[in-house]
């Protein structure tokens, strides 16, 4: 039963602000550049006043952190990586194929929204330090997510039994980096799906028991 309140339209409103300062924002930032992009011509992209932009974000650099960490999320909810539907669901998976398909295509859907804005955030952080303190000795978030699925995953019927799970994290973590996803489509011209279905295959050899079956005669 409602409660009859209705929904807060100030709030809605400051929302809305919000998603297009960091739209404009994460669109300026690739196209021209973290430190040639200024806040008033974000401002401008998103059609609000330069002051609106310093009163929500504070900085360019706050703007920056909050922009990446959106990015990864696909969202501005305070949900990690590790509680995600999609991460969550390939982790209950029943196999380690299973697990491994689910996986890729998940860390797919980021690695679309994420490549880019990471390659921003690598310029940031050596051309400003204060960049890089608003991470301040964080383990490295990808590392923890592959980490995570590789217990998971070696430990599943149809994993290969001589591979250290050390060995499987550091596999996932790799075929499935920013760096890489931009240098196969962003390079090389590849289609996403393409890169998706490669990194299944490679890692799928690497991590899975792939049984050959023998074409009859």
């Amino acid at each position: 039963m409602s409660d009859g309140r209705k929904p807060n339209k100030k709030a809605q409103k400051a929302a809305e602000t919000r998603r297009r300062v960091l739209g404009a924002a994460g669109d300026l930032f690739v196209a021209q550049g973290y430190g040639a992009t200024t806040l008033q011509e974000i401002a401008t992209r998103a059609g609000v006043a330069v002051q609106t932009v310093y009163f929500v974000f504070g900085n360019k650099r706050r703007l920056l952190k909050e922009l990446v960490d959106v990015t990864i999320a696909g969202d501005d909810l305070p949900v990690a990586t590790l509680d995600r539907p999609w991460f969550r669901a390939a982790m209950a998976a029943g196999t380690a194929e299973e697990h491994l398909r689910g996986h890729v295509t998940g860390t797919l859907g980021v690695l679309e929204r994420v490549a880019p804005i990471t390659k921003v955030l690598e310029v940031a952080a050596a051309t400003d330090p204060e960049v890089s303190e608003m991470w301040p000795d964080e383990e490295d978030p990808r590392h923890v997510v592959a980490t995570a699925a590789a217990v998971a995953l070696m430990a599943k019927p149809g994993a290969r039994p001589e591979v250290p799970v050390e060995e499987a994290a550091d596999l996932l973590y790799g075929v499935l980096s920013p760096d890489l996803y931009l240098l196969f489509v962003r390079e090389r011209g590849w289609a996403p799906e393409r890169f998706g279905r490669w990194a299944y295959e490679t890692l799928r050899a690497q991590l899975c028991v792939v049984t050959s079956v023998v074409p009859k005669t």
